[in-house]
């Protein structure tokens, strides 16, 4: 096994500079920095776990609490997508990712599960925030970074839900579409009320109208309630049918096109559609899906840097709300309205 001794006396310097440079302390020059860390590869060195976490009183392991109420668990390309780039930044860093729950043997609460993983901190996305044990996590000493929520005390990463229903109205409306209807999440989930916001803003700053019927709830990533509200769109008479259809994410919208193929009507021609989120399966699909594509890398890279910053630097901690914004990716199911009225 490599020790420390043996790096010290490949590179001509001292254990304790050995150990300096392995740990990132800013004593140390970056030439010398990376000369030991280089040396260490190379031989083959592997530091002990145990022995870092008790010099630095860290387990170097970063907690994530994710609870998928639609059940598709790590297949929800969303929160796949930004959890898995917020664990290569992690491990870029040297720190691994648990997952928390309230379900394990000896815990009865988040709390308590993150206490006995001993995390150094967590990441808490995809969950019912107003959750009297997910607030008492957030309000514990142990350090935590939300996604698309915001506490009054923690920082939080959040896609930019307002403007990205609101450039979907945009396009829409720039290729000659005025009766856009909007079918979005649970009514009381933040990233809703966020979408509902842009989505009313940019129809008021156009200048359309918005009929109660053209506002109807479903559920993220459950295609079967969006269907539903697609038939119901379509039963209004001819004259009072939106010409565009707005969707809460990129798999609820297929119940839409089946919804639609169903009635007769085709995609782009008859009626246009938009996704949300931008995943993979938005480009498969014919026709391309007109969506907005999250930036999930971005927002899981920032959750764990922030995180992280505040696990090594607690007294500079200043909580903070980071907007990240995705973009809009044309597609095919958004066409030119051929003489709007």
């Amino acid at each position: 096994m490599v020790k420390l001794k043996d790096i010290a006396e490949k590179c001509g310097v001292s254990i304790a500079t050995v150990s300096k440079s392995l740990n990132g302390d800013s004593e140390i020059s970056e030439e010398t920095v990376k000369l030991v860390r280089d040396t260490a590869r190379k031989m083959g060195y592997i530091p002990n776990a145990s022995a870092r976490s008790l010099k630095t009183n860290r387990s170097y392991n970063i907690g994530i609490l994710f609870i998928d109420e639609a059940n598709s668990g790590l297949e929800h390309e969303y929160f796949s997508s930004i959890l898995n780039a917020l664990k290569v930044n992690a491990e870029e860093h040297g720190y691994d990712i648990t997952f928390i729950s309230g379900n394990l043997k000896n815990s009865k609460s988040y709390y308590e599960h993150a206490r006995y993983r001993n995390v150094d901190g967590v990441v808490i996305a995809c969950v019912d925030f107003k959750d009297k044990e997910v607030i008492r996590l957030v309000e514990s000493e142990i350090p935590t970074v939300t996604i698309d929520y915001v506490y009054n005390n923690s920082t939080a990463i959040m896609s930019d839900n307002t403007h990205g229903t609101e450039s979907l109205v945009r396009y829409a409306h720039d290729l000659g579409h005025k009766k856009i209807a909007f079918i979005t999440g649970e009514k009381d989930k933040d990233v809703t009320k966020k979408r509902l916001a842009g989505f009313y803003k940019a129809m008021s700053d156009l200048g359309l109208s918005i009929p109660v019927s053209y506002i109807k709830y479903a559920r993220y990533v459950t295609p079967g309630p969006a269907g539903m509200a697609t038939r119901e769109l379509l039963a209004l008479p001819k004259e009072e049918r939106p010409t565009c259809i707005l969707y809460p994410d990129d798999y609820a919208i297929l119940a839409g096109i089946t919804e639609i193929e169903k009635h007769g009507l085709v995609i782009g021609q008859d009626i246009s559609v938009a996704g949300y989120d931008g995943i993979r399966l938005s480009r498969l699909l014919r026709p391309i899906l007109t969506t907005y594509r999250q930036n999930t890398e971005e927002i899981g890279r920032l959750a764990s840097d922030k995180l992280i910053d505040i696990i090594e630097n607690p007294r500079l901690f200043v909580p903070e709300q980071i907007v990240v914004s995705g973009e809009l990716q044309a597609g095919s199911t958004i066409t030119a309205l051929i003489d709007a009225k």
